[in-house]
């Protein structure tokens, strides 16, 4: 069955006190405040409507008509002047309008294309939230490497100046140290920047900026995605991606406008049922010479009537409009062949993509552990004299753009898995609930490993 998008649903999801600055309490803020989703509900609402009007037009017609007047003839054949009020009731069912029904059915598809378009843009909202969130972890983990970076090249840096006061090394060295030590300064100043941009992304569509979003979990898991195969996920997109709905909801509304056009050439039969009643009362005595009217009278008209119009010729309009809708038809399905097509690549690419950043962070964590040892050994070879200050530099920011990179490489799976969702259409509001319960204000995250690593130099050897 095809997975719907439950907007109720958030409620269950937020009534839980445990979210506080988490991803669903995110969401929630942006179910509230963003503007593009509001546009698309209020487009959903107005192409629902439209089948009622549309509809409208099929059923019955009953209209009420009165009028009140007065007369006075003053001519040759003067009569006594009257007043008459007449009223009457019409009734009109169409019998057969084929224009008239095939708009409905366009309405009813054009209705079917606004609702897969907006359960689209809340499964787009899921994502952009995700996007922002985990962005702004990106770029906290980003300011934290370059922060770590800086202070352990501007250590580095003292120590050469004072073992250059001491003649124990040239003041190349030192030279060296200043220009690396300048050279983090400005990076760390770089990352403060884009992590206030991250910030400001996601206050973009949750209208608040809080002060610290919760780290994911060092235990989160990296699961290959379920099916494992990527024609299983292109089949699935085939069937339920709101893209590939929509645009083939808006061709069968062509194909219903193009119905509409062709049935201008058909007749139209209208059954119409009318009953009036007219009543005349004369005003005053009948002088010489003036007609003679009755003083009251009463009329009453019944009428039932079977309406045919033929079409026989409007100027080619009709011929003209049926070319131009067939036009509009060959328009949708290239439409849809494009919106299959570009499901199938982006689904297919990105399960590739999601197993790729299984891999690749799982090399990374592994690349962590080397780089560290390699960073030791760099510092002891430092110490002893066989390396030189730039080795160690260069190891310092080695190790810390590992440890980085592998957080950026969980980030990019969690983003890669929620968009292989949404291709294939299945992705809702319970996969933020899922990945919430993995993020926490008090999960360590690259802050904790590059203080681990500071409390380790400090500790350590001087040199």
């Amino acid at each position: 069955m095809k997975k719907q998008i439950v907007i109720g649903l958030i409620g269950m999801l937020a009534s839980g006190q445990g979210f506080s600055m988490g991803l669903v309490e995110a969401y929630r803020k942006a179910l509230a405040y963003d503007s593009t989703l509001a546009a698309a509900k209020a487009s959903y609402t107005a192409a629902t409507e439209n089948i009622d009007l549309s509809q409208s037009s099929l059923r019955p017609q009953v209209s009420a008509s009165s009028t009140a007047s007065y007369n006075d003839n003053k001519g040759p054949f003067q009569t006594l002047p009257y007043k008459q009020l007449s009223y009457g009731i019409t009734l009109t069912q169409p019998l057969f309008r084929a224009d008239t029904w095939f708009q409905y059915k366009a309405s009813e598809s054009l209705g079917a294309a606004e609702k897969a378009r907006y359960n689209a843009a809340q499964q787009q909202l899921i994502l952009d939230v995700a996007t922002a969130y985990f962005n702004v972890l990106r770029a906290s983990d980003t300011l934290t490497t370059s922060r770590s970076v800086e202070a352990a090249i501007k250590r580095q840096y003292e120590q050469a100046k004072e073992r250059y006061d001491v003649g124990l090394i040239a003041i190349t060295a030192v030279y060296e140290a200043r220009a690396s030590y300048d050279d983090s300064r400005s990076k760390r100043i770089a990352a403060e920047s884009q992590l206030d941009l991250a910030r400001e992304r996601l206050a973009r569509l949750t209208g608040d900026y809080p002060d610290q979003v919760n780290n994911l979990r060092q235990s989160f898991p990296l699961v290959q995605p379920s099916p494992q195969t990527p024609t299983d996920w292109e089949n699935i997109a085939l069937t339920q991606n709101w893209q590939i709905q929509t645009a083939t909801e808006e061709l069968k509304a062509a194909r219903n406008q193009l119905s509409v056009a062709k049935a201008g050439h058909y007749p139209t039969v209208d059954l119409k049922a009318s009953a009036s009643q007219a009543i005349t009362r004369t005003i005053g005595t009948t002088p010489p010479g003036t007609f003679q009217l009755s003083p009251s009278s009463t009329r009453t008209d019944r009428q039932i009537a079977l309406t045919v119009n033929v079409p026989l010729y409007l100027g080619g309009g009709i011929q003209a409009g049926v070319r131009k809708q067939r036009a509009q038809v060959d328009v949708a399905e290239q439409r849809l062949n494009t919106a299959r097509r570009d499901v199938q690549v982006n689904t297919r690419s990105l399960f590739r993509t999601v197993n790729t950043n299984i891999e690749s962070a799982s090399s990374l964590k592994q690349t962590i552990v080397s780089r560290r040892s390699a960073l030791d050994a760099t510092r002891a070879g430092y110490d002893v004299g066989t390396r030189n200050i730039v080795d160690v530099f260069n190891a310092e920011q080695s190790y810390y753009v590992a440890l980085r990179d592998f957080a950026n490489a969980r980030y990019d799976y969690v983003l890669n898995s929620l968009s292989l969702k949404q291709a294939a259409g299945t992705l809702s509001p319970q996969d933020l609930a899922d990945l919430n319960n993995w993020l926490s204000a008090a999960a360590p995250g690259i802050e904790a490993l590059a203080k681990e690593n500071d409390t380790k130099e400090s500790t350590g050897p001087s040199r």
